[in-house]
């Protein structure tokens, strides 16, 4: 039978601290995703080497991953095909502003630095604001924001990465940009 054990906070958070500082990742001969007597697991690199010399985090697979990319630790390829334009989009957009939760600052240029726009748009979101109906049942079914959220990026455990903005900061933000497209008399 599971029983939960409640841990006082300060050291439940000293602990993931401490194992994401310590880099606890699972070796692949014993991940159980890669076959051990595969011969090919001697070819692929250990998490714990890949890893380690990253930003840490304490959640997921331990890796602050936009922080890595910013400070050169990683260079993704930006496309495979070097003809094509691959914009960076700096727009943050604010989202989920009647709900009750605080309010998600979606930023597109943390997402555009390492995604094109096409694998987004207009599949998962259209590009008109409103026009896409979010939701966290959606997302927690693996869908829009669930697709690499949970997957391959931070996972939908912390809801203050991406519910970050209070009602209030969000509506200043919100009259600020209105006033500023207004143009004066």
């Amino acid at each position: 039978m599971y029983r939960a054990v409640r841990w006082p906070l300060p050291w439940a958070m000293a602990a993931c601290l401490t194992a994401a500082h310590a880099g606890n990742w699972q070796p692949l001969a014993e991940d159980d995703l890669h076959d051990p007597a595969g011969p090919a697991i001697s070819l692929l690199q250990e998490p714990a080497d890949a890893l380690a010399p990253l930003p840490p985090d304490s959640i997921g697979n331990q890796v602050r991953w936009v922080r890595a990319l910013r400070e050169g630790h990683i260079q993704p390829r930006g496309k495979l095909d070097p003809t094509r334009e691959t914009p960076e989009l700096d727009k943050d957009i604010l989202l989920n502003l009647r709900g009750g939760m605080p309010v998600v600052r979606f930023p597109h240029k943390a997402h555009t630095e390492w995604l094109d726009c096409s694998n987004c748009h207009d599949h998962l979101f259209k590009r008109k604001t409103g026009a896409t109906g979010i939701s966290m049942y959606r997302i927690l079914q693996g869908e829009q924001c669930g697709v690499c959220h949970g997957a391959v990026s931070f996972p939908l455990t912390e809801c203050n990465r991406c519910h970050s903005v209070s009602h209030k900061a969000a509506r200043q933000e919100l009259d600020a940009a209105a006033q500023a497209r207004t143009p004066a008399r």
